[in-house]
């Protein structure tokens, strides 16, 4: 059994809630079975998932020790931007799934992982073991990795602080209006389609805020740097359709007849910012776009020198 101990920082109306995003990637079901099963101390009494969080609540967690991985390892190649004993930094390729579910049994990030790393945190569980953060199957880019509990508790914080900061770049149909802005909604599940995610109204979404600013323009594209506020499923891309400029090849929320022959939507994740869980240094990360978008930039006469990271 492994006890980790949390200083609340603000108030929660849930105790789950405040667990759930100290602990990160740790499913709601998970969490419920730490609280039915007594792993969960606030200010020295067995807790309920259901009391609120003060500021300064001293919560202890037992999590119980990591189970043998029922995930196979696979010699999936995957690039390695930076690695210590506490943490990995990968640079996505497009269609790689980060972790097993419905329909993807395997050929996952994780499967990857768990091939090229020694070791993994283990409490996103045996499915998702180090993961703290995803970004959709067919965006590339940058995502922290835990290869120890303590790393994966002081990320999932850093995310949950906002201290972990995470930029993309998308190329967008058509020209937006204004060179940059501030996007806020609820996005929540689309009700005439549970597979997607859309603007609702408030009662029926979680808060989700984007920053974006204009990098360049040409022949009725734009792209566009995008950095997140919140982190909710399909957020830029929700958004980008939200404000009419969906992105370039997405054909989830992007237009039916694309121009352009591609596998997946021009979003790449091109910077990450984040503090070292064990040393407390401030660290940034980058990742140049891939070859795929560059063609397309190329062929719209973006200005490639001039793309900053």
């Amino acid at each position: 059994m492994r006890e980790h101990i949390f200083r609340a920082d603000k108030e929660y109306r849930r105790a789950d809630a405040c667990l759930c995003e100290l602990l990160g990637d740790l499913t709601r079901s998970a969490v419920k079975k730490l609280f039915d099963g007594g792993e969960v101390i606030i200010n020295g009494r067995q807790a309920k998932a259901s009391q609120g969080v003060s500021v300064g609540d001293e919560i202890i967690c037992t999590l119980p020790d990591p189970k043998e991985y029922g995930v196979k390892p696979e010699n999936i190649p995957i690039d390695i931007v930076y690695e210590d004993d506490d943490i990995a930094v990968i640079n996505k390729q497009q269609g790689l799934t980060v972790h097993i579910g419905n329909g993807t049994p395997d050929g996952t990030l994780v499967n990857a992982l768990l091939y090229h790393l020694k070791n993994l945190s283990g409490i996103g569980g045996e499915l998702r073991p180090g993961i703290v953060h995803r970004i959709d199957k067919n965006t590339s880019g940058l995502l922290v990795v835990a290869k120890n509990d303590a790393a994966h508790v002081s990320l999932s914080a850093q995310i949950a602080e906002k201290t972990c900061k995470r930029q993309y770049l998308a190329l967008l149909e058509g020209n937006l209006k204004d060179e940059s802005g501030t996007i806020t909604t609820y996005i929540g599940r689309n009700p005439a389609d549970r597979t997607k995610m859309a603007v609702v109204e408030p009662s029926k979404g979680k808060l989700a805020v984007t920053d974006y600013a204009v990098e360049q323009r040409s022949a009725g594209y734009t792209l566009c740097r995008f950095s997140l506020r919140t982190g909710r499923t399909h957020q830029i891309r929700v958004h980008a359709r939200y404000i009419g400029h969906p992105v370039v090849g997405d054909d989830v929320y992007g237009i039916k007849k694309q121009k352009f022959a591609l596998e997946g939507q021009l979003l790449h994740a091109c910077r990450l910012e984040l503090t070292h869980p064990r040393t407390g240094e401030r660290m940034a990360f980058t990742a140049p776009l891939p070859d795929y978008f560059c063609e397309i930039l190329k062929k719209l006469a973006f200005d490639l020198s001039a793309v900053r990271y």
